[in-house]
């Protein structure tokens, strides 16, 4: 996955994220509220590893390293980055 598919990816989950959350606030959400809170903490989860993975590739290309030698991190590895 290239840094422009990992872009449009975050993209696509953001706005996955931002209209769940408006159905929230919206009271859209109706008997699925719960569903829907647990949804939108999978989509953070998510969106910190594509940032992450991002992240990870644009560090190895100005080490002078190759890109394609990132990887996605387990979700449990990059939400314990500060515990």
């Amino acid at each position: 996955m290239d840094d422009q598919q990992i872009l449009d990816r975050i993209h696509q989950l953001m706005l996955q994220e931002h209209a769940l959350r408006e159905a929230v606030e919206q009271g859209r959400a109706g008997d699925g509220h719960a569903q829907t809170a647990e949804r939108i903490a999978q989509l953070e989860v998510e969106l910190d590893q594509a940032w992450d993975l991002l992240r990870q590739r644009r560090a190895r290309r100005e080490a002078g390293a190759d890109p394609d030698g990132a990887h996605e991190r387990p979700a449990a590895e990059v939400e314990g980055y500060l515990d």
